[in-house]
């Protein structure tokens, strides 16, 4: 009985949906998603919320606060990366004119679900008081503080940690579940972002070094392959300049629909 009220909220939201579409709001609430120069903001942020609504065009009712930019609780060496991947996101033609560089930051909130076109419907269905933990943290620099850059031209994927002192494992250095958690939030974004809504499948973890607490760190994914709904990643967790392996992963990834997220 319970699957079959999940269901029958699922169908609602969804008449909900298509009734915005035709009366044009959902038309309308995309052009306000518009940015100065006439680019359009996609909310890939939710792939480290909900996966499944990662590719979906929805447009946030308004900006929630974006955990992914600066703050001052960034290193130096935090900074320094974030500069340099994010001086790639946007270039300048010939013409002085602004186009998409060939990275792309990904936002990141505590739960995006909520702000999406039909969102709180479903939030509701879907544990309403969740919280992604890695962004929950109301100390700054306390815990889990990174950003995400894709590369879809090149199928690469970086993502810039810094550990806080709530990480800490070995003494001093930085807990192996906590690296398995990054691993695992940027190979599944890397795998999102190229192949839709998916959820981890596998994932085999090689620890070469102890990462010291408080540093920063490069994870740097990249596509192995794709098999029907199989999408295989690698990804390797380096020191900032590259020249230090501290962790190797490989990972399997299934593409979902809405009807496995809802238990069906």
């Amino acid at each position: 009985m319970i699957r079959t009220g999940v269901q029958q909220m699922a169908r609602g939201l969804c008449q909900i949906m298509r009734r915005e579409i035709s009366k044009g709001n959902f038309n309308n609430n995309i052009r306000q998603q518009m940015t100065p120069r006439g680019t359009l903001q996609f909310p890939w942020s939710s792939i480290n919320s909900v996966r499944t609504m990662a590719v979906l065009p929805w447009p946030f009712a308004f900006q929630p606060r974006d955990f992914s930019l600066p703050n001052t609780s960034w290193g130096s060496d935090m900074r320094r990366l974030y500069e340099h991947y994010n001086s790639q996101c946007e270039v300048e033609t010939d013409d002085g004119e602004k186009k998409w560089g060939v990275w792309r930051r990904l936002p990141s909130y505590n739960r995006s679900l909520k702000y999406a076109t039909g969102g709180v419907y479903l939030s509701k269905i879907i544990q309403s008081k969740a919280r992604l933990f890695t962004r929950n943290i109301r100390e700054q620099g306390a815990a889990f503080e990174y950003v995400v850059f894709v590369n879809k031209q090149e199928q690469k994927c970086v993502c810039v940690f810094q550990a806080g002192h709530l990480l800490e494992g070995p003494p001093g250095h930085v807990h192996g579940g906590a690296i398995a958690t990054m691993i695992d939030t940027v190979t599944g974004t890397h795998a999102t972002y190229l192949s839709g809504p998916v959820m981890t499948a596998n994932l085999n973890i090689n620890y070469r070094s102890p990462i010291p607490l408080g540093s920063t760190v490069l994870l740097t994914c990249s596509l192995d392959k794709k098999e029907g709904r199989k999408t295989f990643v690698s990804c390797q967790v380096t020191n900032t300049d590259s020249s230090k392996l501290h962790t190797e992963a490989t990972g399997l990834f299934l593409s979902i629909t809405m009807g496995h997220l809802l238990g069906g």
